[in-house]
């Protein structure tokens, strides 16, 4: 049996650039100042030796254990897709692991999560559950864990904040029905104490009121974020004495149930009922007809939190907590 060939060290790699080890080190780590003549020559060696980092003995050295845990609240949600590719862009060329697990609505799951995910030290995490809890936060920043909130509302004490404009996209998309001239429009959303569903009732609102009209509590259903949700509380509202002519969707899986519930009645789309979704996954432009949707920049937000993140556990940041909000871009689509 041929004995496995032993790894080179760093040790190897600094006496073969005539180095240091602590140079060697600065050069993998980034975090001192190197001149650019040493680490191109370090680098090199690096590359003809083959040496590879081993992150447990570097978390040994910096008590980090160099990874960032991502928790969402569906990771059927192919939005979380996209967000968690956003982050390991970034994160992977920092040398940090992501993972990702899913914490299911209701948020009574939650709490366990977390604490699963800080016995495993993460050096971040990005909480995407919306079904947070004050002691749920609280609980992560006790242990001086690094924390950014993915599509919530912003408060100073619960740390960063990255997300869509909610509101301003849920109006634009209502405003477009209403330029259609629909009126009767409902909205299908998700959970009701979900942040995500109340900015996004508060845009459809504010819509409305602008031209002149008041929300009609009989077309707004609250359910959960997904196909079954979406079905569900369409037959409701198409079940009722006076039926909606649109409905727009809390997201896009939400507005494809829609669409199975208008099938099974018999309503063509747009022509009977008008449908509209939120997010832009790649089943919007796959149904038919292609769903009319509000972009949702997912996979820059998942960017974004990742920089946040690591700016702030390079200390490059470490002032009062940020928000940061990333445009909408309606994109319309055969649905309405």
């Amino acid at each position: 049996m041929r004995e496995a060939k032993k790894q080179p060290g760093i040790a190897e790699v600094a006496a073969a650039a005539g180095v240091s080890v602590t140079t060697v080190s600065h050069v993998l780590s980034g975090r001192r100042p190197v001149s650019a003549a040493t680490r191109a020559l370090v680098e090199t060696v690096i590359k003809e030796l083959g040496y590879r980092p081993n992150p447990s003995a570097r978390g040994l050295r910096t008590q980090r254990s160099e990874s960032i845990a991502l928790i969402v609240p569906d990771l059927t949600n192919p939005f979380y897709t996209l967000v968690a590719a956003g982050l390991q862009d970034v994160l992977m060329e920092s040398g940090y692991l992501l993972s990702i697990t899913d914490a299911a609505q209701p948020g009574r799951a939650l709490p366990e999560v977390v604490r699963h995910v800080l016995a495993r030290r993460v050096d971040g995490i990005v909480l995407a559950s919306y079904g947070a809890t004050d002691d749920d936060i609280a609980s992560i920043a006790e242990t001086g864990t690094k924390l950014v909130r993915l599509g919530s509302r912003f408060r100073a004490d619960f740390g960063d904040v990255v997300r869509a404009d909610d509101v301003g996209g849920m109006h634009d998309v209502v405003d477009h029905l209403l330029a259609r001239g629909y009126r009767r429009i409902g909205l299908v959303n998700g959970e009701y104490d979900a942040q995500p569903s109340q900015m996004r009732l508060e845009g459809y609102t504010r819509a409305l009121r602008e031209a002149g009209r008041t929300a009609d509590p009989d077309l707004i259903h609250f359910g959960t974020f997904s196909r079954a949700g979406g079905a569900a509380g369409a037959r409701r509202l198409f079940d009722s004495a006076h039926p909606p002519d649109a409905i727009v969707g809390g997201n896009d899986l939400i507005a494809v149930g829609v669409m199975d519930a208008a099938r099974e009645r018999g309503l063509a789309i747009p022509r009977d009922v008008a449908i509209t979704g939120y997010d832009d996954i790649e089943a919007a432009s796959l149904v038919t007809p292609a769903l009319t949707t509000v972009h949702n920049p997912a996979r820059e937000i998942g960017r974004t939190c990742a920089r946040m993140l690591l700016d702030r556990l390079a200390g490059k940041y470490d002032d009062v907590a940020r928000e940061v909000v990333l445009a909408h871009r309606l994109v319309i689509r055969e649905s309405s």
